[in-house]
């Protein structure tokens, strides 16, 4: 089974980006899923998270009101939009899955390969 993240890009600035993520053979539709990101040189972070029927959602609170996670319901896609974007927000961004349909841990099992987001001054 595999992830397969896209999206990303080379933006300014206050611009934004959708980034997706989908399972091959849709198996994580019952499963929570979510976005991480590591910055160069940090460690990597659990951005935000949604259950397996989107009514869950976790957000890491430096990116409360900017980042909005969701999901098709039912699916295995999931969704990052981002706005208002800073150069802070530069990362390799990668989609998870967990186990269970209500909570994506720190270390969860399935991970997809990464996008790239770059966002300059």
């Amino acid at each position: 089974v595999q992830l397969q993240a896209s999206g990303g890009g080379l933006v300014q600035a206050g611009d934004s980006l959708r980034l997706s993520c989908t399972a091959s053979r849709n198996t994580f539709s019952n499963n929570a899923m979510g976005w991480f990101r590591q910055a160069p040189g940090k460690e990597r972070e659990r951005v935000a998270a949604v259950s397996w029927k989107g009514g869950s959602t976790y957000y890491i609170d430096s990116l409360k009101g900017r980042f909005t996670i969701s999901r098709d319901i039912p699916g295995s896609t999931v969704y990052l939009q981002m706005n208002n974007l800073k150069p802070e927000d530069t990362a390799v961004y990668y989609c998870a899955a967990d186990r269970n349909p209500l909570v994506v841990s720190q270390n969860p099992p399935y991970w997809g390969q990464g996008t790239l987001v770059t966002v300059s001054s």
